[in-house]
């Protein structure tokens, strides 16, 4: 008797590659297609959330488990029988239980991580005796050494952190468009690199020393990205106290440094001691600090970050260590370092605004977020979901009534080829705009460089002052390019400058 027919050989391959795979880009599919044959369900080509339609098919996966329920015994009996089997079958046996494991014990994950059973504390985590139990049943077989050195508490581990990325990134970056498709796959890369394998043997302890840049335009979801990142660390799981000792710890620490003066961002991020500069009364722990091992400190604005704290910056990146502001004492970071931008950083680069190094430090793991534009010219029914999406989050129980008023008024107003510049900041503001006032006005760009306009209205005294520096300053701004020289020339604070525009 074969340990494994043709059939079950090519189904558990090609289950064994869709259980490694990145669930966000189209190999998924190709794999659930390979394994199912003519049992393929062809309605599923992007996983993404769906306002109109919560319910979650999945009907492939669902199908897949359900053969891997009925194989994996069937297949364990032969091994506890020592039925002939080459090291490949026995990895495939393997790599089928991992996938038949997670899949069995996903609704136990998604309770305890988001679910009623949130709230229960430590206890939530104790199915893990019964996840225990089926491990030995299937991996402990008397008699046998199988070839891969898997392990439960690690595995248990690797299995809520996939669960509770997949369902960050699912749920929060929502788009049924390529360029979101894209962008979730991306996340998920930066997670667990495109090698699942490789980063389950050592990269889950080193993913840390890798910084992320999140790069895209303002309002495109830089920061969903980037808490979606920090807070789906691999953490650590104590089978003797049943608990993830570090499940309840504050893993994101964001600082805006467009917001903040220079003193304020390098105390925010390295901290002070008292008397360092004038209003540190007392001494102050930074984010640097303050950050533990598997959480990530969030940099927004980078750009913005002032040429002598870049300098700082690019020491922690090649060191891990810091000194805090006021102090000879070296301490170390041991978090991750994730930066955001809507800055042409090669620009600055060349203007010499932005060191070269620090660039190059930061860019090992690049992500890009696609504008709404972008997304709606893939596909138009974005806008309608982003829609809803809002209302949502706005309105609660009269979501939908929100909902239909908005997509009417835009289509009324903005029309289809309306380019969203502020992306979905500017969505949900028109959303909440049409929810109070039934009307919303986008800001206006004027024609040509709006020096004429300006000039016109100066003359005719419309202007208030307030008026006359916003829009002189955007004017300005215009042909510079830049915050900075924009500042430098109406001898203004940059933050003012930036508030004005």
């Amino acid at each position: 008797m074969a340990f494994l027919t043709s059939p079950e050989r090519a189904f558990l391959r090609a289950a064994s590659r869709l259980a490694f795979c990145n669930p966000f880009l189209p190999e998924r599919v190709e794999h659930e297609r390979a394994a199912l044959g003519s049992e393929f369900a062809d309605d599923e080509p992007v996983w993404s959330f769906s306002i109109h339609h919560p319910e979650r098919r999945r009907t492939n996966v669902w199908r897949i488990a359900a053969r891997l329920e009925e194989l994996c015994p069937r297949l364990r009996d032969k091994l506890a029988a020592h039925t002939a089997s080459s090291e490949e079958d026995r990895v495939l046996y393997e790599e089928a239980v991992l996938n038949l494991l997670y899949q069995r014990y996903y609704p136990r994950f998604f309770e305890a991580s988001f679910g009623a059973q949130k709230s229960a504390g430590a206890s939530r985590w104790r199915f893990y005796a019964q996840f225990l139990l089926d491990w030995r049943h299937f991996f402990e077989i008397e008699g046998l050494s199988l070839p891969s050195s898997y392990e439960p508490t690690h595995t248990f581990a690797c299995f809520r952190q996939i669960q509770c990325a997949f369902e960050r990134i699912f749920t929060d970056i929502i788009g049924n468009s390529l360029p979101a498709a894209r962008l979730r796959a991306a996340v998920w890369e930066s997670l667990f690199t495109h090698d699942m394998r490789r980063y389950r043997r050592t990269l889950f302890e080193r993913m840390g020393e890798f910084s992320t840049l999140i790069t895209g335009p303002s309002g495109s979801g830089k920061e969903l990205v980037a808490r979606a990142i920090a807070e789906s660390p691999y953490l650590r799981f104590d089978d003797r106290r049943m608990t993830f000792p570090d499940d309840d710890a504050a893993l994101f620490f964001p600082i805006n440094i467009s917001a903040l003066s220079p003193t304020l961002v390098e105390s925010e991020l390295f901290g002070h001691r008292r008397g360092s500069f004038t209003g540190a009364v007392g001494d102050r722990k930074g984010w640097l600090e303050t950050c533990p091992a598997r959480g990530s400190v969030f940099l927004d604005e980078l750009g913005d970050l002032e040429p002598g704290i870049q300098v700082k910056l690019l020491r922690v990146i090649e060191t891990r260590r810091f000194n805090p502001v006021g102090d000879t004492a070296t301490l170390r970071f041991q978090g991750k370092l994730v930066a955001a931008t809507n800055r042409d950083l090669a620009a600055d680069i060349q203007g010499r605004r932005f060191r070269e190094d620090l660039y190059y430090r930061l860019c090992s793991d690049q992500i890009a977020t696609p504008s709404l534009a972008q997304q709606i010219a893939d596909s138009p029914p974005v806008l309608g979901e982003s829609i809803a999406y809002m209302a949502r989050k706005i309105a609660g129980a009269e979501s939908e009534e929100l909902a239909a008023e908005s997509m009417k008024w835009v289509e009324q107003n903005l029309g289809a080829k309306y380019s969203w510049p502020g992306n979905y900041r500017e969505l949900e503001q028109c959303v909440r705009n049409v929810l109070i006032r039934r009307n919303y006005r986008p800001a206006q760009v004027e024609a040509g460089d709006g020096a004429d306009e300006l000039a016109r209205e100066f003359r005719a005294g419309r202007l208030t002052a307030d008026d006359l520096l916003r829009r002189y300053c955007t004017y300005i701004y215009r042909q510079t390019g830049s915050y900075e020289e924009t500042a430098r020339r109406l001898k203004l604070d940059r933050r003012t400058v930036k508030a004005k525009i």
